[in-house]
C-alpha cells in the first residue's frame, strides 16, 4: 500500500531482485479490474537456477544482500528445477547522520528502515511454474520531543502458469495475503495528553487468469475476488476510545480479445464487478 521509505530516496523494490517493471497512469487493460488509480506491476525474478550466488553492498545511507541458488538445479535434459531467492536491506542512516552532516541537531536524522523478501520457483519440464513469496518492509521514523511513528508491510502468497499438454489455453493463478499498518505514538507534553493512533488495513486477493491463442488473435479472461478490512482506533483527550472497522469484498470478472491484422491490432475490452 506504500512502496516508498519514510527518507523517501528509496523504494520497498530492490531493484537486484527485479525482472520487470510497467507503470500505468491510465488506459490500462481490464485484467487490473476497477483501479482508478495510476498502477505498478512488478514482476520479481527467480533464483539463480545453476550455482550459489550472491551481493552485498553498502552506502552511507544503508546496506544490503542477496543470497540466490538451486535447491534442484536445472539440467540441460529439461527435467525441471527450483530456486530460491532472499533479499535483505537496512538503513543506518539515523546513526551516521550526525557525522555526515554539520548543520543537524542532536538527534539527527531519525528514519530506519528494514525490507525482508524471499522466494521460492519451482519450475516444470514443460513450462509450467510455482512460486511462493513473502515480504516484510518496516519504516520508523523517531523525534523524541514529538513523536514516534512506524509502519510495516507484511505478505505472502503464491502464483502459477501451468500449460497443458497439447493445448492452446495457458492458465494462471494467484492467491496473495497482505497487511499495512501504521501507528503514531506521540510526546504527552507535545500532544497535549493526546494518547497513542493506530490505523490498519489488510486484504487478500485471489484470481484466475487465462489465455487462448488463436493464430495471431488472443483472447484472455479471468475472475478474482479481493477481500479488505480496515482498522482505526485512538483515544483521545476525553479518555473515551473512537474506533472504527470495516469490512469489504469483491468480485470480478473480465474478458478481452486481441485481435491482429498486419500493423493494427484492434482490442475489445469487458469488465463486471
Amino acid at each position: 500500500y506504500n512502496p516508498f521509505h519514510s527518507i523517501g530516496l528509496f523504494s520497498v523494490f530492490d531493484t537486484d531482485i527485479m525482472r520487470n517493471a510497467d507503470v500505468y497512469t491510465g488506459g490500462y487493460g481490464a485484467e487490473y479490474g476497477g483501479r482508478i488509480s495510476s498502477i505498478m506491476d512488478i514482476t520479481t525474478r527467480d533464483g539463480n537456477q545453476k550455482r550459489l550466488a550472491g551481493k552485498i553492498s553498502a552506502t552511507t545511507f544503508g546496506a544490503k544482500a542477496l543470497i540466490e541458488g538451486p535447491i534442484k538445479k536445472a539440467s540441460e535434459t529439461g527435467a525441471g528445477s527450483s530456486s530460491f531467492l532472499i533479499s535483505a536491506k537496512s538503513s543506518y542512516i539515523d546513526r551516521t547522520s550526525e557525522q555526515l552532516y554539520n548543520n543537524l541537531d542532536s538527534d539527527g536524522l531519525p528514519y530506519s528502515f528494514t525490507d525482508i523478501y524471499g522466494k521460492v520457483s519451482l519450475n516444470a519440464d514443460n513450462g509450467s511454474k510455482i512460486n511462493f513469496f513473502g515480504f516484510n518492509f518496516k519504516d520508523e521514523v523517531d523525534y523524541p520531543s514529538l513523536a514516534k511513528i512506524d509502519w510495516n508491510s507484511v505478505g505472502f502468497g503464491s502464483n502459477f502458469v501451468l500449460i497443458p499438454a497439447r493445448s492452446q489455453v495457458l492458465m494462471e493463478g494467484v492467491f496473495a495475503y497482505s497487511k499495512y499498518e501504521t501507528g503514531i505514538a506521540e510526546n504527552e507534553v507535545a500532544s497535549g495528553g493526546l494518547s497513542d493512533r493506530n490505523s490498519s488495513i489488510n486484504g487478500f486477493n485471489m484470481g484466475l487468469n487465462f489465455t487462448s491463442f488463436k493464430g495471431a488473435n488472443e483472447a484472455k479472461y479471468g475472475f478474482e475476488i479481493n477481500g479488505f478490512k480496515t482498522d482505526f482506533s485512538f483515544i483521545n483527550e476525553s479518555n473515551i476510545e473512537i474506533s472504527q472497522v470495516e469490512n469489504t469484498t469483491e468480485i470480478a470478472g473480465y474478458f478481452t480479445y486481441t485481435i491482429n491484422k498486419g500493423k493494427f491490432e484492434i482490442a475489445l475490452l469487458c469488465f463486471i464487478e
